[in-house]
């Protein structure tokens, strides 16, 4: 883990301008070892999805401070962690012709970096640049499992043709899917179920490309709903997830993890009241945390976010239930009274997506929750993210 203090000023989260990024780094090493116990009683590697955190201060954590195969979702993340020293990359976004100069120059420098892709133009043109290279780029055939976003049936008709003209260029690295709709999934049944069938899809993906006498190395499966429900994953090679490291709201309300295991926050200020409304107005508008409502349509609807203080205990019934810019709004459910919360006072706040609020910020300042917090939780390090694509 990387020590490196905060600036003097800033020993404690009562003390730098509000909004910013918090990261319980005793929980998020909690959720770590979490899955990493499940993915070695699976027999699979774990290959974590470093796009939530974008921080190789936190990929880290993962293996003892030693590289370990990640997967990203831009070639920003992919030279990012190349620079840290990190050689087995998947980008698992589908691939575009005009990034491959930025592939290729990463597999130049020794880093095994897989595309990912979906027809047979994309194949195409990554065999063309291979040849043209003198290098195989290695690439991944992305299969729908579930109805979500890109990728080929299982037993789409063009399944075998792009894996034949990737492997004629000695590209053809293997299949990857990812269930998506397991965001969905509102019970742990569903979730086992939608475990089942993105093992399902990318297994007899990869037989019938083998029937086809061409080689899959990689079958790859995962989304941090399924990571933690499956049970059997008998034909996968590896098993990505990213969510699991911070989880957040939508996580818990599916019942993937605890609300205390949440480890990604924001910290604001209270700024104004208009008790006519029944409101608390702070600092931290949809620009710290996000405009994803994800949990809208879960059995409880969490607003954009749920409220700590800034010790991290809940404050019950109190929602961050509407938000502009650079403003929050703090409202209380069930008809509860507003507690009692002073202009100055400085609050955490839990958010729907992971993913999403943490993009909205530049670094993460550290806590430990297992350290004293009077008089306020001290801020042991500052992690900076990686940014743009």
């Amino acid at each position: 883990m990387n020590t490196t203090p905060p600036p003097a000023s800033a020993t404690t989260l009562a003390d730098p301008d509000t909004p910013f990024a918090v990261v319980d780094v005793h929980k998020a090493l909690r959720n770590i070892e979490r899955l990493a116990t499940r993915a070695d009683r699976l027999g699979v590697t774990l290959r974590p999805h470093v796009k939530t955190a974008k921080s190789p201060d936190i990929a880290a954590l993962m293996h003892g401070g030693t590289p370990c195969p990640v997967t990203v979702s831009t070639l920003a993340e992919a030279e990012a962690f190349a620079d840290g020293g990190y050689t087995d990359i998947t980008y698992a976004v589908g691939i575009d012709a005009h990034k491959l100069p930025r592939v290729i120059a990463l597999l130049r420098r020794g880093v095994t970096l897989r595309v990912l892709l979906d027809s047979r133009e994309q194949a195409a043109f990554v065999a063309d640049a291979s040849r043209e290279a003198g290098l195989a780029v290695p690439a991944q055939i992305e299969i729908d499992c579930d109805g979500h976003r890109g990728g080929l049936k299982a037993d789409a008709p063009g399944l075998v043709d792009i894996g034949r003209i990737l492997h004629e260029a000695g590209c053809l690295d293997g299949v990857l899917t990812h269930a998506g709709e397991s965001y969905f999934a509102y019970t742990p049944e569903d979730q086992r179920l939608a475990a089942k069938n993105e093992r399902d899809s990318a297994v007899a993906a990869a037989e019938r490309l083998r029937a086809a006498g061409l080689p899959v190395s990689t079958v790859s499966v995962g989304s941090t709903p399924t990571a933690h429900a499956a049970e059997d994953l008998t034909g996968v090679t590896e098993l990505r997830a990213g969510n699991y490291v911070f989880f957040d709201l939508v996580m818990a309300g599916l019942g993937v993890c605890r609300m205390e295991d949440l480890a990604l926050s924001v910290v604001v200020t209270v700024i104004g009241h208009r008790p006519e409304y029944g409101w608390i107005v702070t600092d931290g508008g949809w620009m710290a945390m996000s405009r994803d409502r994800g949990t809208a349509g879960q059995a409880q609807d969490q607003g954009y976010g749920l409220v700590l203080d800034l010790a991290g205990n809940p404050i019950p019934n109190l929602v961050m239930s509407a938000a502009s810019q650079e403003h929050g709004t703090l409202t209380c459910r069930d008809g509860a009274d507003l507690p009692n919360l002073p202009v100055g006072t400085r609050l955490r706040i839990l958010p729907n997506h992971a993913c999403a609020t943490a993009a909205q910020h530049r670094g993460y300042h550290v806590i430990d929750s297992t350290r004293p917090t009077d008089p306020a939780p001290a801020i042991q390090a500052h992690w900076e993210r990686i940014t743009g694509w």
